[in-house]
């Protein structure tokens, strides 16, 4: 096989896996849709983040599964701009601060605090935009208060989901790097 079959070959391979993590975080939302949206949520797509700690094609795949999954969120528009960007965001934070380190439990404790920091700053501020700006399928916050109450008020909401999501997709991670180089 000559180099140029061979970057061809390697460029189809990772279209395709872009393409399958982008399914399969759009597919397994949607199958918990109901509880996959919302400042109340448990998002078990969310526990494949931790990817982005192995090859930035996986910002991209996230991107995209959250996009389409965001497809159906009551919050419309605003879920597909924010919580992509959010993803883009959170993912390449990920992928930067965790390029040169071998440890996959490293990894994925870095992947873990970018998520429950950066990415769900993002997401309550997006929530706290849509309560205020009164759009349709928003979510009133847990109580009456100035924008940053509501803000923290959604932050606090959104964590521990979004922990649980990330310690299942943690240990599933974990173990596929065990078996899978997840760089390539």
């Amino acid at each position: 096989m000559n180099n140029l079959d061979k970057r061809s070959l390697s460029r189809t391979q990772g279209m395709t896996l872009t393409a399958v993590v982008a399914a399969l975080y759009a597919a397994v939302t949607m199958m918990i849709a109901p509880i996959g949206f919302g400042p109340v949520q448990l998002r078990l797509s969310e526990g494949l983040n931790h990817l982005a700690a192995w090859n930035k094609r996986y910002i991209l795949a996230l991107s995209l599964g959250v996009l389409i999954a965001n497809l159906v969120s009551p919050m419309g528009w605003i879920d597909w701009v924010f919580g992509t960007l959010d993803t883009v965001i959170m993912t390449s934070l990920t992928y930067y601060l965790t390029r040169k380190i071998a440890s996959p439990l490293l990894k994925i404790l870095i992947s873990t605090v970018s998520v429950l920091t950066v990415g769900m700053a993002i997401l309550a501020a997006e929530f706290t935009f849509a309560f205020a700006i009164n759009a349709s399928g928003s979510f009133a916050p847990d109580h009456a208060g100035s924008i940053m109450a509501n803000w923290l008020s959604y932050y606090l909401m959104l964590v521990p989901g979004e922990f649980a999501s990330l310690v299942v997709g943690g240990v599933v991670i974990y173990a596929l790097s065990k078996f899978v180089d997840l760089s390539k």
